[in-house]
This record gives structure tokens, sequence and C-alpha cells, in this order.
């Protein structure tokens, strides 16, 4: 299979950020399309249409937020759309309001998590996401459960660091988002990479691989259900194009393991 690569990255990937590495995320442009959006879509609709099961998950309790998430991202790509959107590359999309994570997937490179605290709960719990894109993690083993499971086995991820991104869920407020960064060397350049949290690690990953993964995790509250939205944008680079572009020691690796939401 042909590798879906972009050129570029529009931040530095290998910059280190001490965790969690949060920051204020501008309101406009947080689903914007970059240079892969075409194979990225292809693939999309490819993995929503063979692999359903595996890349979409949505507890009945999550419908109405999944719905306003919708509407929000229709503000964004295609304001007033009715019974069709206008992605990106001008392609109509349908709009099935019965089936809002599925439209998202249509309509952005984004994968989107939903996450909710029931009441009485000290923790948020995934209730919902259109995950096309996961790497090394698998949404079936992640779904229900709440953040210290998601993160699960994440070796960075300890009391401290879960406290804090407990704390960020709690506090996000609606038109305030935020974002952060991950990026790790894989050997494989694949977009749909699942990995049981009980499998090892691909060892042929590593500093000297041949492909850069970054996610740009985006944080943001939706205002009426209260749900919080966690959108992840996928960037697969190749080595030579990183080093070209941000000029970084080779060999240089940072962030926590790709695909971990937080």
């Amino acid at each position: 299979m042909t590798a879906i690569l972009q050129k570029t990255v529009p931040y530095n990937p290998l910059a280190e950020v001490k965790l969690p590495g949060i920051q204020p995320l501008p309101a406009e442009g947080w689903l914007a399309a970059d240079d892969a959006f075409a194979g990225q879509m292809a693939e999309r609709e490819h993995l929503l249409s063979a692999r359903r099961e595996a890349v979409l998950q949505l507890a009945p309790g999550a419908i109405a937020a999944a719905q306003e998430l919708l509407e929000v991202a229709l503000n964004g790509i295609d304001p007033g759309a009715g019974a069709f959107a206008v992605r990106a590359d001008g392609q109509r999309v349908a709009v099935d309001r019965q089936d809002p994570l599925g439209t998202l997937g249509r309509l952005t490179q984004q994968d989107f998590c939903l996450l909710q605290k029931p009441e009485g709960a000290a923790e948020h719990v995934l209730t919902g996401a259109v995950l096309c894109f996961p790497a090394s993690w698998t949404l079936a083993e992640k779904f229900m459960r709440p953040l210290t499971g998601i993160h699960q086995p994440v070796d960075s991820y300890g009391s401290d660091v879960a406290a804090r991104v407990q704390r960020l869920f709690d506090g996000v407020q609606a038109g305030r988002p935020l974002w952060r960064f991950n990026a790790l060397w894989y050997q494989d350049p694949a977009l749909f990479q699942p990995r049981s949290q009980f499998a090892p690690r691909d060892k042929s990953h590593g500093s000297r691989a041949g492909y850069l993964r970054t996610e740009k995790q985006m944080i943001l509250r939706l205002p009426q259900t209260r749900a919080v939205v966690f959108a992840i944008h996928t960037r697969v680079v190749a080595r030579a194009d990183v080093l070209r572009q941000w000029g970084a020691p080779d060999g240089m690796q940072t962030g926590v393991p790709a695909g971990t939401p937080a």
C-alpha cells in the first residue's frame, strides 16, 4: 500500500515539551485540511465501510453529544449545511444526523473522541469515538473506560500526570479550546495501526525509524451537552522531510507514545 504522507508539520514536532504540554488553540481553523487530505479521506472512507466496528463506537447516552459535535463541526466546515455538506476538497457528503460520528468521519481528516463524566464519577469516560487512525491502541479496549484506563499502559502517565489531565478535562471551557502534540518515530507509515494494550510494542520503531508520526490533539467543551471532545489530526512525515523542515539533530526522539489521548 502506498504511504499517505504529509510533507511538512505546522509546529516543531521535535521540540521538548513538559507533559502535558497544553496551550490555547485559536477557535478558527481547528478542522483545517492539509496536503494529505485526499489520501487520508480515501483511507477513512475505506475503513468506515470495511472496518466500521473497529473505528466507530457510540454509547446510547452519548448520541446527543455526538450530534452537537457534528453541528459544531459543520459550522466550521460548511455553515448552513442541510442534507449535504461540502468538505475541503469540494466533495459533497451526505449529512446523516442519526449517524453523527460516521458523517464526521467522512467530512474531516480529524478523529474524534467524546468523553463524558457520569454523575458522581471521578473521571471522564470515553463514550464515543470515530477513530480511523489509531496509533498503537484499539478503540475496542478503551471504549467506555475512564481516562486512567484509556492510558494504560503508558509509562509516562503516572498519578501526577493523571491528576493534571483530569483537572484539565474538568476545567476546559466552551469557546476556549486547547491543544498539544505528541510525536514518535515509526518504521511503518500506515495510518491504521491498532495494537492491543497487552501486545508488545514493535521493536522496529525507534529513533532511527523512517517516519515521524505526530498528532495535533485538540480539547474542547461542547456548550450544550458539556461533553469534552478530544480531536486528533494525524500527520505522518518522512524522516528526511522532518529534518529538512526543522533541522533537528539526526536521531532525536521526543513526545509521549503516539495515539495516547492526553
